[in-house]
């Protein structure tokens, strides 16, 4: 089903006349949105909408397979195997994260998604609305351009021109960034020489330029003392945790969200370098529907 469904495919859904849709949408009674002269209904609000018109006996809901999604962060990865919590992690990209928390393939997700007026809460309400979701911050870390041993010359997006770069999967949030950015120095995907490969996350970026596969990625400082390479810091972005709310009460989640409020997991983050966990554990959206 498309994220936003026309009148036409509404009444199908519903099987009522479309007359009585543009009703329902002049009176009110059904979520929808009105854009270039056009009515749309987002299809994760009218899933909700539909399931709160319900009756007659509750289900228990579905257990949530205990995996994480969504983006790599090495703080994020060391803290799930040092805190025992049990998730498992599936790891590829922020966008696929919320694909499948909206699939119910995931309980969590990791998301760093720019967007105008903050991160993530957008991209996860025009997927699953006003579902049950809780995006919590994990951290603010530094993102910028990392460089292979003894590669100079290149300290802004316009220097890549001609240069070997190792690519993120199109799922990744910072390769998205990565492309807007490269567009902003007036360059484009021909003027670089990128890897056939790309990298799945963000260790193997760094460990692709260790090994002198390429000179130059976009990546998390975090990463650049861990495998000897030179980084140049260009942005700060927010890394968030998304999750369905009743996984939060489960023990995975509880275990991990208390290491990570650790003593232990600050001393890991002041050697990694590139983070600020001032906003940890700060909620930023918390989705209305119970």
């Amino acid at each position: 089903m498309p994220d936003y469904l026309t009148t036409r495919e509404l009444a199908d859904l519903l099987r009522i006349g479309e007359r009585k849709v543009y009703d329902l949408a002049a009176n009110g009674e059904v979520p929808c949105v009105r854009a270039v002269g056009k009515l749309l209904f987002p299809q994760a609000e009218i899933t909700a909408w539909l399931a709160a018109s319900r009756s007659g006996p509750e289900t228990a809901d579905q257990p949530l397979p205990p995996i994480l999604a969504g983006s790599h962060d090495p703080l994020l990865d060391w803290a799930l195997r040092e805190s025992g919590s049990g998730l498992a992690s599936y790891y590829d990209g922020s966008f696929d994260g919320i694909e499948r928390l909206a699939k119910r393939e995931a309980q969590a997700a990791g998301l760093h998604i720019r967007e105008g007026d903050g991160w993530n809460r957008g991209a996860l309400r025009a997927k699953l609305g006003e579902a049950p979701l809780v995006l919590v911050e994990i951290a603010r870390r530094q993102r910028g351009l990392l460089l292979a041993p003894g590669v100079t010359g290149i300290e802004s997006f316009a220097d890549l021109k001609g240069r070997r770069v190792v690519l993120r999967q199109d799922n990744a949030a910072s390769q998205r960034e990565f492309d807007t950015r490269l567009t902003e120095a007036g360059l484009t995907s021909s003027d670089i020489a990128p890897l056939d490969t790309r990298a799945r996350t963000e260790e193997e970026l760094a460990i692709a330029l260790h090994d002198g596969k390429a000179e130059a990625g976009f990546g998390l400082g975090a990463l650049s003392g861990l495998y000897g390479l030179t980084f140049t810091s260009l942005t700060e972005e927010r890394f968030d945790l998304a999750f369905w709310r009743r996984a939060w009460f489960e023990p995975p989640l509880q275990k991990l969200m208390t290491f990570l409020a650790s003593p232990a997991c600050a001393d890991r983050a002041r050697e990694l370098g590139g983070y600020d966990l001032s906003g940890l554990g700060t909620v930023h959206h918390n989705g209305a529907r119970a």
